[in-house]
């Protein structure tokens, strides 16, 4: 039988079919690749999914435009508004891996419920805040449940469709992120100038009823055959705990680095080396004592799995630097409303969302994924180094096409870099890889905006010191680019003004230059990435439940 092998996790050996092998054609076929339909249950189950993870996405970005006049009619200091949007993504990020660990052990429907049932508790409480104490603790809870539901909505589409065919639907996932993420601020700007923000909130309701009772109703999936008490020794306490504590200790100096404290100060610099600490003790708790570790350390024992996880912070970083400063450019030195400037993101977003469909489809259609994967870093790193180019006074159309380049490139990793990981992966280690993948593109979001803040700190400064009329200002007016939007729309026109406009906007060309770097790397550490077979069988515990034919059924059989 001809076969090539490359290590796979823990040095096991993963087998790549090769065209010419009988028994592996037979397999596939006889295990329904060729002929896999998802069926109308199955249909309804991914629908569901979809819009709950379109309904994640918007509340991650909605409540950001309307933090001010939130925190008015709460109350708030500034301290609590940031963290009525921070704690959200935070929490989200932080449980997915627990979520995807627990549903290998209690079963996917429970842990969806569960998530889902998070979400509407965390709503509910926002919702009705009378103060941002109830705010944050909704957020939170929100967040949660958020985590669970973009975890397990991958996990289940790799436990309901075969390898070689999941290309168009986590294409479709993706867009549907994509879509919710950017169009989020723009929703959330609408409620709150038009009617209440609380509308926010409300507008998950319904998603969430529906998506509830479809879940309940046609996500049967195998049962688990173990006991509950076999259940609960199999979760990893030490690990979970170690787990949480030392990603919420590293992230959460991240988002207020240069806004709330600088970088230098204790209060940044204590949590962050604590968390860097924690994660390398969970390493080594997870590698050496844990039975059944809520991370496996053999899914990062292939260079292929590796490197795509490495590409995904990558991906994540540069994406949310966009999302993040493009707007804000669009405000300050453009002086857009904050809709119209959720708007001017559409060249991001919906080239973004239908690059990853499409290419989903092609890695589908052809089986190969790594021409999608180069192609994808290739166009991202032209897209940020064309993106150098936009100054105060470029054209609308302009910066809609020095837009559209990066938008498609990011848009091409998104279904290709998952596949990259699925395929390297065995089928013991698919589901928490699978989740893995989606954490560490949301903890490349939380780095991005860090490392692009430090950035723009730093350019913003040296230029203002470079401006004789603003030099005495360039600490305070550095500190913050959201905070310096608001500075500029409220200057009068003049020089001042246009200075502090080019300012700005040669910041930003800094920070656009490190996110062409990153793309760089991400370009020739993926040169790396091996190619292995997609057609491969459907091999999962956790399958959707087939229907029990009836007696006569059986008869007529």
């Amino acid at each position: 039988m001809a076969t090539s092998t490359n290590p796979g996790p823990g040095g096991s050996t993963l087998m790549k079919n090769d065209p010419s092998d009988d028994s592996a054609t037979s397999s596939i076929k006889n295990n329904g690749v060729e002929d896999f339909t998802l069926g109308t249950r199955g249909i309804l189950v991914f629908s569901t999914l979809a819009v709950l993870t379109l309904m994640v996405a918007l509340d991650g970005t909605s409540l950001s435009v309307a933090i001010p006049i939130i925190s008015h009619e709460l109350g708030g200091t500034a301290i609590e508004a940031f963290w009525s949007g921070t704690s959200f993504l935070l929490c989200s990020t932080v449980f997915q891996p627990n979520f995807a660990a627990l549903s290998n052990i209690f079963g996917r429907r429970p842990m969806v419920v569960i998530a889902v049932t998070f979400f509407f508790v965390g709503t509910v409480v926002a919702a009705v805040a009378k103060n941002f104490t109830y705010m944050l603790v909704g957020r939170s809870i929100q967040g949660v449940g958020g985590g669970g539901i973009m975890a397990l909505t991958e996990v289940i589409v790799t436990d309901i469709i075969p390898l070689r065919l999941r290309g168009q639907y986590f294409g479709i996932v993706s867009g549907m992120w994509s879509i919710g993420s950017v169009t989020g601020p723009i929703l959330g700007g609408g409620f709150a100038q038009s009617v209440t923000w609380r509308w926010i909130f409300y507008i998950n309701f319904p998603f969430i009823g529906v998506g509830i009772v479809l879940v309940v109703l046609f996500l049967k999936l195998n049962i688990i055959p173990t006991s509950w008490a076999q259940k609960l020794r199999q979760i990893d306490y030490i690990g979970t705990v170690l787990f949480v504590g030392s990603i919420s200790s590293f992230l959460i100096p991240l988002t207020w680095g240069g806004v709330l404290y600088s970088w230098s100060s204790w209060r940044t610099l204590v949590p962050l080396l604590i968390g860097v600490a924690g994660l390398a003790i969970f390493s080594v708790y997870e590698t050496r004592y844990a039975n059944d570790p809520i991370v496996p350390a053999s899914i990062f024992q292939n260079r292929t799995a590796a490197i795509s996880f490495l590409g995904s912070v990558l991906q994540g970083l540069v994406l949310w630097c966009l999302l993040y400063y493009l707007p804000l450019y669009f405000e300050a030195v453009q002086e857009y409303s904050p809709i119209l400037s959720g708007v001017a993101l559409f060249p991001d977003s919906f080239t973004v969302a239908p690059s990853a469909i499409v290419v989903g489809f092609l890695i589908t259609k052809f089986g190969y994924y790594r021409w999608a994967i180069w192609a994808g870093w290739a166009l991202s790193t032209l897209g940020l180094g064309i993106m150098c180019l936009i100054k105060p006074d470029t054209s609308v159309p302009a910066w809609v096409f020095i837009n559209l380049i990066g938008g498609l490139g990011l848009g091409f990793l998104f279904p290709s870099l998952s596949f990259a990981v699925q395929a390297s992966a065995t089928s013991e280690n698919l589901a928490i890889a699978v989740a893995m993948f989606s954490f560490f593109r949301a903890m490349g979001q939380a780095i991005g905006v860090a490392i692009g803040g430090v950035v723009f700190q730093n350019q913003m400064r040296k230029n203002l010191l470079a401006f004789p009329p603003l030099a005495s200002m360039a600490d305070a007016y550095s500190q913050d680019a959201a905070g310096l939007v608001q500075i500029i729309r409220e200057m009068p026109a003049g020089e001042i003004k246009t200075g502090l406009k080019e300012a700005y906007t040669d910041s930003l060309r800094i920070v656009y230059v490190v996110g062409c770097a990153v793309c760089g790397v991400g370009l020739l550490t993926s040169l790396f990435i091996e190619h292995y077979d997609l057609d491969r069988a459907l091999n999962t515990n956790q399958g959707l439940r087939k229907k029990v034919p009836s007696d006569e059924e059986k008869e007529v059989r």
